[in-house]
């Protein structure tokens, strides 16, 4: 866990919401989550070719809103720590169901943040 989740006091947002840009997510993404900015840059990376590749801007628009939902789970550390943890438990799991349960969690916390995104 980084520092700035350390030092936060309840779940407040530990950074105003970013703008829905690649460098805005970007730089949201190394303070509220360093530990992710390879995949994110990977993503922006595959999204770009993917792009260009099809004719489409649509893959940089599905990478935008799916970077924005993550940083918007990352902006709270128990919302963050909920999900990473559930998403552990699904991984980890020995039984269909258990694993299906900790995957209807990490998905829920998902949704949520997209819609709130969606939404600002």
């Amino acid at each position: 866990m980084s520092a700035q989740h350390a030092e936060t006091v309840g779940d407040g947002p530990l950074i105003p919401r970013p703008e829905r840009t690649p460098a805005a997510l970007r730089a949201a993404c190394a303070v509220v989550a360093p530990q992710l900015l390879a995949a994110y840059d990977q993503a922006k990376d595959q999204a770009l070719a993917e792009a260009v590749e099809h004719g489409s801007i649509k893959p940089v628009h599905a990478y935008l809103i799916h970077w924005a939902a993550l940083i918007e789970i990352e902006r709270y550390p128990e919302r963050a720590k909920a999900y990473h943890r559930a998403e552990y438990l699904a991984h980890v799991a020995t039984a269909p169901d258990e694993a299906r349960t900790h995957l209807t969690t990490a998905g829920g916390i998902y949704r949520d943040a997209a819609k709130a995104v969606h939404t600002a």
